[in-house]
């Protein structure tokens, strides 16, 4: 049945694709081609009339049929019908249909564009974010499908308009610093549109900055090449410009850098405390504060209400020289009078408001004999005097909001600034402020003020190390400045090595009446023995911060009791929140912390919280592992925990947790390395081996190594054979993957013999396994076949079916490099039944891209190209950056021998921006290789030979037998193909 048509208003349009229509969520039919093409002539004029004659042009042309006006009219009468009456009206025997502005898509487009140019100068971020959500609106070619002279001609004017945004958006990229990732998007578009210069500037540009300088000077030389060739010209002045800036090595293609806010004038008001004159950064915060006490001065005009501003921090951060120099700065907006009081609320007994209130009341012109005696009166007569006058109250030092509820100004001009360890959360109104440690150019800035330019310009890095073992505190700056500052005869590097021992840090950072450790201490003393045992106790483990469960577990309390104690801690400045139930120390606080740990908790006590924290991360790992490897043998072969982990509903929840806490879970393992608590090494070994997804995923690499090295180290002391061989195998696999071979390989043999001494069956049976892997990578495919077919063996004797799956996988490789490429294609599918039977998780991406290799080689690349994709959004999925990386390599030689050149240089170009960070040099000469290959069908052989000769010197730094067949590459170009 027929419905009434709603109001226009309801109505949504898009022609930046197909021609659609909606009535809210619900899909409108717009009829046949014809039809839709009446009605992206409407909706392209913007709600303007037109003639009867100029859509009869718009729709035929000039010679339109003798039905065409009769046809027009069917057309409209049937969007009315469709549209509602008072969307497509007559008007002067035309038609014009009256839309609100954002009904259109190609209207929003406009919208975005013009509001990211506005905010461009300002806030490119924003701009490019803008441009983003623009492009998200185009699905395919405008007005897809569409007949008429009329929609040609829109067609090629949007589509026009829609690369010259993407140009806009790739500037943007450009200058945000993501080059790296721009260089893909570009490659395909420039050959997309081989003659549009802008697109190869900006591709020019992007390689430039991503220190591939000699393929930017290719593009050039293959552009000139092709605007001969093709249209008989040079490049125009902007490529020529850009080509010898490369050659040049222009400092100003680097990306921008911006400016450093400047620093706000120092002013000196009466009643506040001198501000000191080597202010230094703090610019945002300033800013910040100081609009906020000008504009509370400006209601007092207006009306409104009174202002409060509290700042809250760390001791030591700086909240008391920010308060007054803000205070100072803004003097001016508070010409009755500024008002100045210390609230000592670190002290045994902080400061009595109603004697505070006395000392306002006389500053304020009250006789003694005139003040009250009670808070009450006293506060009254203190909010009576300053209604109607602008005043500043600075109030320092805070123990709490109690404390300072009477001794706030109560009338519209006037303001209160608030400084205190605690966050004023309880204080009704109040613009709550957290004071952070200063950035690392700040901190070296304050240092260099203090010490001298002089001493600090010929030892900057020592400097640097120096305001790095401060955290950045200023506190602790100005000590060590002022340290050296008086000791003439010392080097910048002698008081950074002194401060370099973390054990007597603190107590270097002493100098007269100063001291970090005292001011720490003042927060301390206030703490409950509950909370002081949490302070203690959570500074031990070596991560950059904490979750609250992990937290949980050093403690040994349950979450909710642990959440109490730490977000009262968090309250009172002494640990930080990083993130929603995540914690962290400030550097020095947690020197500080573990002083204090040492001297009032037992060496017992102490390892059993790391201890705990270990039996949690490896109980949870454990999960994580089940959730990806159902089943698995592995799991069998762990050490046991009294700890219990995290449960995990679903796969995505354990991978969050993996990769969210991969920074403390490593530290975890480093530090029982290190640490020396007995029985810590066979867990943290066990916690690395089903954490192996981080080591795969190459984002935590080198973190990862440290800790497997680490154990390693530690293992070989004290002989432990089990761990010393899972150790090993883990590095010999992180060497492996990183391209570093011979190491891998000679790892790994050191895992098999300590392996066997210890009967493991995990190392006996997987390292076997990586050998085989090194020596196909070798061409050694005889040893390759005998190590899996050993591997095999040794998984299917312990009843490892993922393992057997894996050995399987390689054995096919090996087949496939002894001529045996049909055995090789039935083991790889004999793979993918297992883990498929199995419900593998990750690794049934490793099947999958292991089976396209030969299934590449033997010509089956329509296959091939399924399995990779396929194995592409598992790895995605599973948060696997360098199998990511890898995937997009193979699928770029998928492309390459179906000769679709674009696509395959669109895909290396992918993976290169992944396997130059976590793929090693090998990896990333490989994908340089079949890049220059794709280059050559593209016509583009001159930034193809530069990129053979980037992956020669790759090869031939590592001594690989890869370097001479690109020297026969090399060899193969004839002068005439690679000229510019």
């Amino acid at each position: 049945m027929e419905t009434r048509a709603e109001p226009s208003g309801s109505l949504r349009f898009a022609v930046l694709g197909p021609v659609r229509a909606w009535r809210g969520e619900e899909s409108i039919r717009t009829g046949a081609p014809q039809q839709r093409a009446l009605l992206a002539a409407l909706l392209l004029r913007g709600g303007r009339t037109a003639t009867a004659s100029e859509l009869l042009d718009a729709l035929w042309g000039e010679t339109p049929p003798n039905t065409a006006l009769a046809a027009l009219r069917s057309y409209a009468f049937r969007l009315r019908k469709a549209l509602g009456p008072d969307a497509l009206v007559t008007d002067s025997g035309g038609y014009a249909l009256k839309v609100e502005p954002d009904a259109l898509d190609c209207a929003v487009v406009e919208r975005l564009a013009a509001e990211a140019e506005r905010v461009r100068p300002t806030d490119p971020g924003q701009a490019r974010k803008l441009l983003a959500t623009a492009l998200d609106l185009w699905h395919g070619e405008p007005l897809a499908g569409l007949p008429g002279p009329y929609a040609e001609t829109q067609r090629n004017r949007l589509a026009e308009w829609h690369i010259g945004l993407i140009e806009a958006r790739l500037e943007l990229d450009l200058e945000l610093g993501a080059h790296a990732e721009a260089v893909s998007e570009l490659t395909a578009l420039s050959a997309e549109h081989p003659l549009r210069e802008r697109l190869r500037a900006l591709l020019m540009l992007a390689l430039y900055r991503s220190g591939r300088q000699a393929e930017a000077l290719g593009v050039f030389a293959d552009t000139r090449r092709l605007l001969a060739d093709e249209l008989g010209i040079d490049p125009g002045a902007e490529l020529a410009d850009l080509h010898q800036r490369i050659l040049e090595a222009d400092p100003d293609l680097a990306a921008p850098v911006s400016a450093a806010p400047a620093a706000q004038e120092i002013v000196r008001p009466a009643q506040l405390p001198a501000t000191v004159s080597d202010f230094t950064g703090r610019a945002a915060v300033v800013r910040e504060l100081g609009r906020q006490l000008a504009e509370a001065s400006d209601r007092g005009t207006e009306g409104g209400v009174m202002s409060v501003s509290a700042v809250a921090g760390i001791g030591g951060v700086g909240k008391t020289t920010l308060a007054v120099h803000v205070a100072h700065a803004v003097r001016d907006a508070f010409p009755d009078g500024q008002l100045y009081v210390d609230l000592q609320g670190t002290d045994a007994r902080p400061a009595d408001p109603e004697a505070v209130l006395g000392g306002f009341l006389r500053a304020l012109g009250v006789s003694n004999p005139a003040i009250p005696e009670s808070l009450a009166e006293r506060a009254a007569l203190y909010r009576s005097i300053l209604d109607g006058r602008r005043v500043l109250a600075l109030l320092d030092n805070a123990h709490d909001a109690a404390q300072i509820r009477q001794l706030l100004p109560g009338t519209p001009g006037c303001a209160a600034l608030v400084t205190s360890r605690v966050r004023m959360v309880d204080l009704e109104g109040a613009h709550l402020v957290d004071l952070d440690v200063m950035s690392p150019e700040e901190a070296l800035q304050l240092f260099t003020r203090i010490v001298g330019d002089e001493r600090v310009s010929g030892e900057r890095q020592a400097a640097l190390d120096v305001v790095g073992a401060c955290g950045f505190l200023p506190l602790a700056i100005r000590i060590a400045a002022a340290r050296l500052a008086a000791r003439r005869t010392w080097t910048v590097s002698v008081l950074a090595r002194k401060l370099a021992d973390q054990r007597r840090r603190l107590d270097e950072l002493r100098a007269g009446d100063l001291a970090v450790k005292a001011t720490f201490a003042l927060g301390y003393g206030h703490l409950s023995p509950a909370q002081a045992r949490a302070f203690r106790l959570l500074s031990l483990p070596d991560g950059p911060d904490i979750s609250l469960e992990a937290a949980a577990a050093v403690l040994g309390l349950d979450p909710y009791e642990t959440e109490e104690l730490l977000e009262a801690l968090v309250d009172i400045s002494l640990i930080e929140s990083a993130a929603p139930a995540r914690y962290r120390f400030h550097d020095l606080l947690r020197l500080y912390a573990r002083e204090r740990a040492e001297q009032d908790e037992t060496e017992a006590e102490r390892c059993s919280a790391l201890s705990r924290l270990l039996d949690f991360y490896l109980a949870s790992a454990v999960g994580v592992y089940t959730w990806e490897n159902p089943g698995d043998r592995v799991l069998d072969h762990l050490a046991p925990t009294t700890h219990p982990g995290l449960a995990f509903g679903s796969r995505d929840a354990a991978l969050e947790w993996l990769f969210s806490e991969a920074q403390g879970l490593l530290a975890a393992v480093e530090q029982s390395a290190a640490g020396g608590c007995e029985g810590s090494a066979r867990r943290a070994a066990d916690l690395l081996f089903t954490a192996w997804d981080l080591m795969e995923s190459g984002i935590h690499a080198r973190q990862y190594e440290q800790a497997a090295r680490a154990l390693v180290e530690a293992s070989y002391a004290c002989s432990d054979t089990l761990v010393e061989g899972r150790s090993r195998l883990l590095v010999a696999q992180l060497l492996r993957m990183t391209g570093r071979f011979a190491e891998a390989d000679e790892e790994a043999r050191r895992a098999m013999v300590v392996g066997l001494a210890a009967e493991d069956p995990l190392t006996c049976s997987y390292a076997p396994n990586l050998r085989g892997i090194i020596a196909y990578k070798d061409r050694r495919y005889e040893e390759c076949f005998q190590y899996h077919t050993s591997a095999l063996q040794a998984f299917r004797s312990d009843g490892n079916k993922y393992g057997e799956g894996a050995a399987l996988s390689n054995l096919s490789w090996a087949q496939l490099g002894m001529g045996n490429d049909e055995e090789a294609v039935n083991t790889g599918r004999e793979v993918m039944a297992i883990y498929r039977e199995l419900g593998a998780g990750f690794r049934l991406g490793n099947a999958l891209y292991a089976l396209s290799i030969p299934l590449t080689a033997t010509g089956r690349l329509d296959e091939a190209f399924s399995c990779l994709t396929e194995a592409l959004q598992v790895f995605r999925d599973a948060r696997q950056q360098f199998w990511e990386g890898m995937t997009l390599f193979r699928l770029a030689e998928v492309h390459l021998a179906a000769e679709r050149w674009r696509q395959s240089a669109a895909h290396v170009e992918q993976s290169l921006v992944i396997l130059r960070e976590v793929g090693g040099d090998w990896r990333t000469a490989n994908a340089l290789v079949v890049l220059g290959h794709a280059l050559v069908g593209m016509h583009q052989p001159v930034r193809a030979v530069a990129c053979w000769n980037d992956a020669l010197g790759l090869f031939s730094g590592l001594g690989a037998p890869e370097s001479q067949d690109v020297r026969l590459l090399l060899a193969q170009q004839t002068p005439s193909s690679a000229a510019g």
